[in-house]
């Protein structure tokens, strides 16, 4: 089996082995997987962090051995806390990272990092102050990053800034955690869930004091909650409708 590392700043994982395929999530900066499957022009690849897996291009990728692979899979992560940051190589040229970005692999890549990180686990209200690092970021499917991101996507992004491990769909993150009866029992930081007319879950966004609710629909924005689910104050109307709260930690 051979494994990698993401030696750009955001590499497309996609659903299958062409550009043309449906974005399912990213790889940024730092991340470290196995190579499920090795095509001519494609990887199959299972990231360490979440086993997410997805095809990326062979080209956006440097190998990494076994050994190096299973050290830097067990060892305490450190992440870029600048929305935009770089990167230098040995031959002086410049590789932009961005918020999220795991640098405790840079030695791998012969790298040299300069600017704020933050590593270990931190205060559950530190998610709130995390999460605004994201407001206005625009949708994306499939994104992590301030260039554009997703629901669940924002949700693993913050918790993961703070140390703490989420899966990368919402319908997985939900299957985590502890249900709550009422949103009088939640924090800043616990999550809420919201289904579809089928009963699946669609949507996650993080709960705020006085019942506002931060999650990305459009963009990464602030709406209210009710019991009924997320009340946008523009069009004076509900957008999602609530399934449950979850208290990860």
């Amino acid at each position: 089996m051979q494994f990698g590392i993401c030696n750009l700043s955001i590499v497309p994982l996609r659903f299958e082995s062409t550009d043309k395929s449906e974005l399912v999530s990213q790889v940024l900066y730092g991340e470290v997987f196995k190579v499920l499957e090795l095509q001519k022009k494609w990887s199959k690849i299972r990231l360490v962090y979440d086993d997410y897996e997805g095809w990326i291009d062979n080209k956006q990728y440097q190998e990494i051995t076994e050994e190096e692979y299973e050290k830097y899979s067990h060892k305490d992560s450190c992440y870029v806390t600048d929305l935009v940051e770089y990167v230098d190589c040995e031959k002086q040229h410049l590789y932009l990272v961005t918020l999220g970005a795991n640098i405790h692999t840079i030695p791998l890549l012969n790298h040299t990092f300069d600017g704020n990180s933050i590593s270990g686990i931190k205060p559950k209200l530190n998610l709130i102050d995390t999460a605004f690092l994201y407001l206005n970021t625009p949708y994306l499917w499939g994104g992590k990053t301030p260039f554009g991101i997703d629901c669940s996507g924002f949700t693993q992004m913050v918790y993961r800034l703070n140390g703490y491990k989420l899966f990368r769909d919402a319908s997985q993150q939900s299957t985590q955690g502890e249900a709550l009866s009422f949103i009088e029992e939640s924090e800043p930081g616990d999550l809420a869930f919201f289904d579809n007319e089928e009963g699946d879950i669609i949507h996650v966004g993080i709960i705020m004091k006085d019942n506002y609710i931060i999650h990305a629909h459009g963009k990464v924005r602030i709406d209210r909650l009710d019991h009924s689910g997320i009340y946008n104050v523009e069009t004076f109307s509900h957008t999602h409708k609530l399934r449950v709260i979850k208290k990860i930690i």
